[in-house]
């Protein structure tokens, strides 16, 4: 059979965080005690609270189609956290309810980006980014970050970046992989460059609850009225209300631009299970003491992490403000040896480490970053204890 398939669809690289969590999972149900520091997930159970009125909807009949951008009752509550949480007025009209972050984004890419558009992507990334640029004919446009900055871009490094094609930026705080969190002044630079150059900031806020030690989320939309014009706000109750299951992201935008992703979304999707949106409902005008807990004990084992993470050899981090990732450089370690094979990549030390240690890592190639390893802290204490002992016995090992 001679039928050739989508050039653009067979050029994207599979998720490899998935990937590796499905590795992991493999191995623990045959049995093998293996530590997974991949997971993007939080392991607590999603608040009572938001179970029953999923419960109650489906005792209520509430099973049929709704409108395809979402219920007009979750929009409103969407805008109102959008309110209280970071003092933005969006209207219902300026919200798509989406089947998670995902989503959301594909959704924001199919909706403004024409063929030969760049997008700036600071490096590290999300690895999703660039593979929903190019699928939706886009260029991604890379800018290489490093620890002396937390890993964040400057509004000089975008400026220069910036060329007649460039379309928008993707911002990402608190940002996956690296966990760092950017500072009003910081945004309003940014914004500023924003403004002056006339491109869209794909703000990608997904983890917006998840900060630790005074550090504030901003929302960049929330800077003036021209930023808000060209912000394309991207959020989820995935990571702060452990609702990675459910598949529910939103997106508020200008109008135009939600009518456009709304009739996108139409045609590919068409609503988010009926269920998923009621329970969403509860859990942004719900109790919230629940969404406070989990942020404590992601602070709490963030901070256990670095403390074991300090006894390790060969690496080094920036201590991570929001999210739950420590984002490792460990090329202090590259040219060392294990049983004869040189590390050269963290890719090497992951594959090491899977088999002969039963320890997953995240290595981030495909984050942009093939020095460097990220390792999630939404794990119990005890996993963390036993995982981080086994790195560090890794490290120690290497001649």
């Amino acid at each position: 059979m001679s039928l050739a398939l989508s050039k653009k669809a067979t050029q994207v690289k599979p998720s490899s965080t998935l990937a590796i969590t499905a590795k992991a999972k493999a191995m623990k149900a045959e049995g093998i005690d293996i530590v997974g520091f991949g997971a993007g997930e939080p392991d607590f159970d999603t608040p009572d609270n938001i179970k029953d009125a999923a419960k109650k909807a489906l005792d209520d009949g509430f099973t049929k189609y709704t409108p395809a951008g979402g219920t007009v009752e979750l929009k409103k509550a969407v805008c109102k956290k959008f309110k209280e949480r970071n003092n933005l007025d969006y209207a219902p009209e300026q919200i798509v309810i989406s089947n998670g972050g995902k989503h959301s984004l594909c959704n924001v890419f199919q909706a403004i980006i024409n063929p030969g558009d760049e997008v700036i992507i600071p490096a590290p990334y999300w690895l999703t980014y660039p593979e929903t640029v190019k699928l939706c004919d886009g260029v991604p446009v890379y800018i290489k970050t490093d620890a002396s900055t937390g890993y964040k871009v400057t509004a000089e490094q975008i400026e220069a970046a910036c060329t007649a094609n460039t379309k928008a930026l993707i911002l990402c705080t608190p940002s996956n992989p690296t966990g760092m969190v950017y500072s009003k002044e910081e945004l309003e630079a940014i914004a500023k460059v924003a403004v002056e150059k006339d491109f869209y900031v794909v703000a990608d806020e997904m983890y917006e609850y998840l900060v630790y030690e005074g550090a504030k989320h901003v929302s960049i939309a929330s800077l003036g009225e021209e930023i808000y014009k060209r912000t394309i706000t991207c959020s989820g109750l995935s990571k702060s209300y452990a609702m990675t299951g459910w598949r529910l992201g939103f997106t508020a935008t200008p109008v135009e631009i939600a009518k456009v992703m709304g009739s996108v979304q139409s045609h590919q999707t068409s609503n988010v299970n009926s269920i998923t949106q009621k329970a969403a409902v509860e859990a942004l005008n719900g109790p919230q003491d629940k969404v406070e807990e989990m942020r404590q004990s992601f602070e709490r084992r963030r901070n256990l992490m670095g403390e074991l993470l300090d006894e390790v050899k060969y690496i080094s981090y920036v201590k991570p403000q929001g999210a739950f990732y420590y984002f490792v450089d460990m090329s202090g370690a590259f040219g060392k040896e294990y049983n004869g094979k040189k590390i050269e990549s963290a890719a090497d030390a992951a594959a090491i480490l899977i088999e002969d240690y039963h320890v997953v890592i995240v290595p981030c190639a495909d984050f942009g970053a093939p020095e460097c390893f990220r390792l999630s802290y939404a794990i119990s204490d005890d996993d963390i204890k036993k995982g981080l002992g086994r790195l560090k016995t890794f490290f120690d090992d290497l001649k």
